[in-house]
């Protein structure tokens, strides 16, 4: 009989062993659960989907998760998309679709607070391997650190500040801020997140520190390509407090979807239902959802998908919605491209979402309209009575201006702002 060689990484959360991740030659992936992980009531959460009240929970922990080359949705989504995976898979000589060692090599700063860490031939455990009957343990693994992982297409990395400068690269370091370099097919890009951010945040958005820094400050980056623009754009990472790991998950790994599917198999009604059931303060985090919605919808922003809503584990248990990230006038790039990512009371055009969308929309998450209602009316107040002067003072490039402007007539009455 032939042997099959086999490798192995530990998981952990918070210090506590969750289980194995086991990588056959093959191509198989299998995770299996820790029955001591398994069985503790009291276990930090690693995803809503296994915490102790969401229906199915044991069942789904009962079971290995067997995938093919990609790895289970969940741990899919921890790596990057896109240039940058392409980039890592290059450097480690494997196929982008090869998950294991992506994964293996990125272990040290995962988004969340999960680590990954190779385990040695000898302490490979019997009960990870059983179902496989001929197997031969190795370790071929590069070491973990010295990588980045960082969901999304965009050229983006996870960078330590020190003394106004960012570093990447530091194997035995977590990043603490994600830094956005210019992109090479849409210009002005850095400046255009930070403007919708910063409008954001003036409508009574909750978003992390954010800033434009000059590409000078930056060390350590791989060979890319970049533009002629000189500043890139840097938001705090939420899932890091100085040495602290705090727990962190988007909503593809909640709903087990792979990060292809992030614009299909949901809606922003799901989402709501899950917020109002689940989190800290059902109530708060829906409000804060719904002012979110708007402001996507006032700021053109198409790109609000499955990955760009996160849940943040604060008391390693108990979720709550992260802050808002990823708010882009994807107009700006996107001519005659006027919808949301996902379906808001069955339908995305922007132009037609009006004030009774949402009311349909609080019925089927559960939350009584006027809680609601009140929210809607405070952003688009705020927003009306600040954006126009303050975007004359933000750094969006004069075209995207424009763009903006123009498309705050076009919205229904009830969110028309009208440009001083």
């Amino acid at each position: 009989m032939i042997s099959e060689t086999v490798e192995m990484l530990r998981l952990e959360l918070h210090g506590i062993q969750v289980g194995y991740l086991a990588g056959y030659q093959g191509g198989r992936n299998v995770m299996v659960f820790d029955e001591t992980w398994r069985f503790d009531a009291s276990r930090p959460t690693l995803s809503l989907t296994l915490h102790a009240d969401f229906p199915r929970a044991d069942e789904l922990m009962q079971s290995p998760w067997i995938r093919q080359q990609r790895l289970h949705p969940w741990f899919s989504n921890l790596l990057p998309e896109g240039a940058l995976r392409d980039w890592l898979a290059q450097r480690l000589k494997v196929h982008p679709d090869n998950e294991f060692p992506l994964l293996a090599s990125l272990g040290h700063d995962l988004p969340g607070a999960l680590r990954v860490s190779p385990v040695a031939p000898d302490d490979m455990p019997d009960w990870v391997l059983g179902h496989r009957r001929s197997v031969t343990p190795v370790r071929r693994i590069a070491e973990v650190g010295g990588g980045f992982s960082l969901a999304g297409v965009q050229m983006k990395f996870s960078m330590r500040e020190r003394d106004g400068r960012f570093h990447f690269g530091y194997a035995d370091e977590h990043g603490d801020w994600i830094v956005k370099t210019p992109s090479t097919r849409h210009p002005w890009v850095p400046e255009n997140e930070a403007t919708a951010m910063w409008l954001a945040q003036s409508a009574g958005v909750e978003i992390p520190e954010i800033r434009l820094i000059p590409l000078s400050v930056l060390e350590g980056l791989p060979a890319i390509n970049l533009p002629d623009e000189q500043v890139a754009y840097a938001i705090r990472r939420f899932d890091r407090d100085g040495k602290h790991r705090i727990h962190a998950e988007d909503m593809s790994q909640v709903l087990f979807r792979y990060p292809h599917e992030k614009y299909n198999g949901s809606n922003y009604e799901r989402i709501g239902r899950l917020l109002r059931e689940f989190t800290d303060d059902g109530l708060a985090n829906v409000q804060a959802f719904a002012r979110r919605l708007l402001v996507d919808i006032l700021l053109a922003n198409g790109d609000a998908h499955l990955k760009n809503w996160s849940l943040l584990y604060p008391d390693q248990r108990t979720p709550r919605l992260a802050p808002a990230y990823d708010i882009v006038t994807t107009l700006a790039y996107l001519e005659g491209d006027h919808q949301l990512a996902l379906n808001l009371n069955g339908q995305k055009n922007w132009y037609r979402l009006g004030e009774e969308d949402f009311q349909r929309w609080a019925e089927k998450v559960g939350i009584g309209w006027p809680a609601i209602r009140t929210v809607l009316d405070e952003t688009i107040e705020r927003a009306r009575d600040q954006w126009p002067s303050l975007l004359k003072t933000m750094p969006m490039a004069g075209a995207h201006k424009m763009i903006l402007m123009q498309h705050w007539r076009n919205l229904s009455p009830e969110w028309r702002i009208i440009p001083t």
